[in-house]
This record gives structure tokens, sequence and C-alpha cells, in this order.
């Protein structure tokens, strides 16, 4: 009886310290103040967390909020700066847009064709993959596909994360609530 006491005790040990490990993400202790108090003040001014006491008023009132793909500011970017071109896959679980042949004009034998990977979801240079083909028709069935690189892939880049810092600029201003300090009443 005892022994099977401990070793429930042991076994429950060891898995909570498996649970409580760090997943392994590297956060920058400059920009959280030390202080419980203000970091509660920080998340909550900034949606990051919630008081259940919010929640609770809230329960029996419909569903809830479904943000996907729209709560993606690179996402949501890279869609509004490529919006003239056509899509064939636009993917967001596999982090993948790509657009149909585009040309400007019906009767050009030039066309391009974009592929955006997305590689993270955090607004840096490096979060998309970006590449463009272009294709170049002689007649219907004799037509060569290269891939370029250059300048239209670094402003195509540019324009995204610029929009993306945008987005999710506005975003914090949405989510942004002034703590208050909820005393309980004695």
């Amino acid at each position: 009886m005892k022994i099977n006491y401990l070793l429930k005790c042991t076994l429950i040990f060891i898995i909570s310290i498996f649970l409580l490990n760090s997943c392994g993400k590297q956060v920058d202790a400059k920009k959280f103040p030390p202080d419980p108090k203000e970091r509660v003040k920080k998340n909550l001014e900034e949606g990051k967390g919630f008081r259940l006491s919010t929640k609770l008023k809230g329960i029996g009132k419909g569903g809830g909020d479904f943000d996907f793909a729209s709560s993606n500011e690179l996402w949501r970017a890279s869609l509004d700066v490529i919006d003239f071109m056509p899509l064939a896959t636009a993917n967001y679980s596999g982090g993948i847009i790509v657009t149909d042949w585009y040309s400007d004009d019906f009767n050009s034998n030039e066309s391009l064709k974009i592929t955006i990977r997305f590689l993270t979801n955090e607004i840096r240079s490096d979060a998309i993959d970006l590449k463009i083909f272009y294709k170049i028709c002689k007649s219907v069935n004799n037509c060569s596909v290269t891939e370029k690189t250059g300048q239209l892939v670094n402003e195509l880049k540019k324009e995204i994360l610029k929009q993306a810092a945008i987005y999710e600029k506005s975003s914090k201003d949405k989510n942004f609530k002034p703590y208050k300090v909820i005393t309980p009443k004695e």
C-alpha cells in the first residue's frame, strides 16, 4: 500500500517536472518589468491576458471570437499587397500563398507568378520566403519559366513587412485597455 502511494507520488512529480519545463522560447528580460504586478498590467493592457471576472460575465452570451488568419498580420499584409493577382492557392495552415499566372496585357507573351511561404509569424525580414517566376511563351506550347531575384522581390517583401507592421501596431492599439486594479469589497 505504501509502495503504491510512493510510486504514484514519484510518478506525478516526474511528470510535473516535464510539464512545467520551459518550451524553449527565449524571452528578452529587458522588455518585461521585474515587478509581477507591472507584468500583469502590461499583459492585460496589450490584450494578452484575461480576467476571470470579465469572462464569467459573458457566459451564455454566444460563442466566441474566431479571428484565425485575420489575426496574423503577415498573412493579411501579403494578401493585401498581391490583391491584384488571382490566387491559385492560399493555405493558411500550410503557410503558403501561390498566385496564378498574371499578365497586365491580354496579348502579352510574358506573365508572372508569386509564391509566398511563411517561415514564422513574427514580423521580420526573414519571416517570409518570396519567389517570383516569369513565363515567356513564344507559342502556346513553347514556354520557358525562370525564377527571378532582385529588385521586385525586395520591394514586395519590404511592402509586405511595412503593411504587417502597420497592422500589428493598430492591433496593439485596438487591444490596449487601461489596467484597473479591482480590490475585493469587505
